[in-house]
């Protein structure tokens, strides 16, 4: 899928203020600077290679595939924010977002996704994958139960996770800890 000739098009790729990125089966195909500088790379270094670079795990780089396969199947569409990895280690949240060129067959064949840099409005604080995750899932006002099905744990763990995160955080409810982890969805 060759993006359109079109000089405009061409322009509005290459100077967009978000990062686009266009993937077959989750390796780069195409990539405008936002989108590189972002993640600390040049365009040429990111070019064929895997999505599984820019993820802290290559675990979560397995998961996150699984959580946005089921929405771009339904309704094309996904979005998201998430913690992933610069060149240099460094961690960020970014807003994710995603539309695929071959839904109804298999959605992560050809896709068009956006990221935006949310650095300056939330910093990233020490968690392991599973706490990431499941701080992911209550942003997006998830329930335990709901939360267990999509991370395929039982709703007890997730109930602790919960409440480990919360005394971690010296937090009395989940608005309270999303708040204090930077002002996450809610």
């Amino acid at each position: 899928m060759a993006p359109s000739s079109n000089p405009l098009n061409e322009l509005a790729f290459e100077c967009a203020p978000v990062g686009i990125v266009m993937t077959e089966n989750r390796i780069i195909k195409a990539c405008n600077p936002a989108f590189a500088s972002m993640f600390g790379y040049r365009v040429d270094e990111l070019i064929d290679q895997s999505f599984a670079i820019l993820y802290p795990s290559f675990e979560e780089f397995l998961r996150i595939r699984n959580v946005g396969v089921e929405p771009l199947k339904r309704t094309n569409r996904y979005t998201d924010e998430r913690i992933m990895a610069r060149k240099d280690g460094s961690l960020f949240w970014c807003r994710v977002r995603g539309h695929s060129l071959t839904r109804e067959d298999d959605p992560l064949r050809h896709a068009v996704w956006s990221f935006a840099d949310l650095s300056d409005s939330r910093p990233v604080h020490a968690l392991s994958t599973r706490e990431r995750q499941i701080v992911m899932h209550l942003g997006e006002g998830r329930t335990s139960k709901d939360i267990a099905r999509v991370l395929k744990i039982s709703p007890r763990t997730v109930e602790a996770y919960r409440a480990r995160l919360l005394k971690k955080f010296s937090a009395n409810n989940v608005a309270e800890l999303l708040a204090h982890l930077g002002g996450m969805p809610g």
